[in-house]
């Protein structure tokens, strides 16, 4: 394995994945070493600190021109396992619907393996990561803490409440891209 596999940028990757064992076991401690409310909190905070890595690593990789084969493998893994996590987690609360989080975890499940069936054919610059991607990518990035804060800010505002809507914006956007991305697929069979 290359030097370009332990650079700082890769390393915040590495963090992001050790974290969710993290997010997850808060919620598996025992009951008299923290109270939900803490767990929540616990947990919405390691989950942002892994979003903001996740965006850090590939402005840090790109500026320091750092960038890696490796790299590029392990960052969008990492975000799919550390959504995936949370979403189970956010199931068992019953903060999210089993539609949304099976919408979600499929269409990252079947991206994966249409980008790996493209590459095998010649043809993944066609899956690159699009727009619409990234913009669900985000909208997920913030539904997810509202969700695993779970209560009340500010005195008024419903994290639940807001956390829903999100996710419920992201599932929408995921279908959009996944649909988009099987469609470029279809366009590039044809080319073959």
């Amino acid at each position: 394995m290359s030097s370009r596999a332990f650079n700082l940028p890769t390393l915040l990757t590495w963090a992001r994945v050790a974290a969710i064992p993290l997010v997850v076991g808060v919620y598996f401690l025992p009951t008299d070493w923290m109270t939900l409310p803490e767990r929540n909190l616990a947990a919405t905070i390691l989950f942002i600190l892994s979003a903001i890595t996740d965006w850090l690593d590939g402005y840090l990789a790109r500026k320091w021109n750092q960038t890696s084969s490796f790299g590029a493998f392990l960052d969008p893994v990492a975000d799919k396992l550390m959504v995936c996590a949370a979403l189970l987690i956010l199931l068992q609360l019953g903060r999210v619907d089993v539609l949304v989080t099976l919408i979600i975890i499929g269409r990252e499940i079947a991206i994966s393996a249409l980008r790996e069936w493209m590459a095998q054919i010649g043809q993944s610059r066609r899956v690159a990561v699009s727009y619409v991607g990234k913009v669900k990518t985000a909208v997920q990035m913030v539904a997810i803490p509202f969700l695993l804060y779970g209560g009340v800010l500010f005195g008024e505002v419903d994290t639940v409440r807001i956390g829903q809507w999100l996710i419920r914006v992201a599932a929408v956007l995921t279908l959009y891209s996944m649909l988009y991305y099987f469609r470029i697929a279809l366009a590039g069979m044809k080319l073959t």
